[in-house]
């Protein structure tokens, strides 16, 4: 190997260990946020209440009502019998609002917040360039993603397992699975449901390139989330509303049949990564020719 070929592998080695130092930093300085804290705090705090407020509806033997054959709600009727039905309504009950609200914020604030507080014009002095610091902003996103969702499935687990008794699992599909099993189904729909979020992380990265505010940022990237979550109930735009990406959120109680049905998780996984392809693309052009004044 020339000199000149070891100089070129040493200087890739120095930008990637820069890089992924930055990724570490990013993301010490999110989960280190009074913001994120708080935000994580909520999460946790909604599988206590709905296990709480089951525990005293049922208090005097009386049953919970549970949603539509299928889906995510319906798990609500199966809490008393067995906890770790909380996990599953847990993950149903945060979905439509609150984490990808939560990730929103995060996501939105990623690259406006560096802009309204002066630091990003220093960070792309650094060697890592503006697109390998859009890469770590994402994964950073990413891993919010993945830990809010954890977050949420822990505490229900945890909350469920206090509260309600645990044992063998009975599915949608009426069979009996072991708690063991049902414990790695509740752990691959936790994978699932933060899966199903890395397309608002990307429309939230999106939006944070083309302003300067946080605020702002964050703000239309929540409204655009609640705008679409209307507009998904709407009968009269059935044509289109396979094409949001909140469409099929709640396709993970499909992983509670026996066997289990795959057709709209691997929509909604397509969908998500379509998402993430569209908007980071945009993200990247759009970042790659802002203007850093400041």
């Amino acid at each position: 190997m020339s000199r000149a070929e070891i100089d070129d592998v040493q200087r890739r080695e120095v930008r990637w260990v820069w890089t992924l130092g930055l990724f570490r930093s990013e993301l010490g300085i999110t989960f280190r946020r009074w913001r994120t804290l708080a935000l994580l705090g909520v999460l946790a705090a909604v599988p206590i209440l709905v296990g709480v407020a089951v525990k005293i509806e049922t208090s005097d033997g009386s049953s919970v009502a549970g949603g539509g054959e299928g889906g995510g709600p319906a798990f609500i009727a199966q809490i008393t019998n067995n906890g770790l039905f909380l996990v599953f309504t847990a993950l149903a009950a945060t979905l439509p609002f609150f984490l990808p609200m939560a990730v929103g914020v995060v996501a939105g604030d990623s690259i406006a917040g560096e802009s309204s507080a002066g630091t990003l014009r220093y960070l792309l002095v650094a060697p890592a360039g503006r697109t390998r610091l859009l890469l770590v902003k994402y994964a950073t996103a990413m891993t919010f993603c993945l830990v809010a969702t954890l977050v949420v499935a822990v505490s229900a687990l945890a909350v469920g397992a206090l509260l309600f008794p645990v044992g063998e699992v009975t599915t949608i599909s009426g069979t009996q699975i072991g708690f063991g099993e049902g414990l790695l189904r509740a752990l691959l729909i936790a994978l699932v449901v933060a899966a199903s979020l890395v397309g608002v992380a990307a429309l939230g990265l999106f939006v944070s390139t083309l302003t300067s505010s946080g605020i702002a940022a964050m703000a239309t990237t929540v409204g655009l989330l609640i705008t679409i979550q209307i507009l998904d109930q709407i009968p009269q735009l059935h044509a289109i509303q396979p094409y949001f990406f909140s469409h099929y959120w709640l396709s993970f109680a499909d992983l509670m049949r026996e066997p289990v049905y795959w057709d709209e998780l691997v929509k909604n996984l397509g969908l998500q990564g379509l998402y993430a392809a569209v908007f980071g693309s945009a993200a990247w052009a759009r970042f790659g020719a802002k203007d850093i004044s400041a």
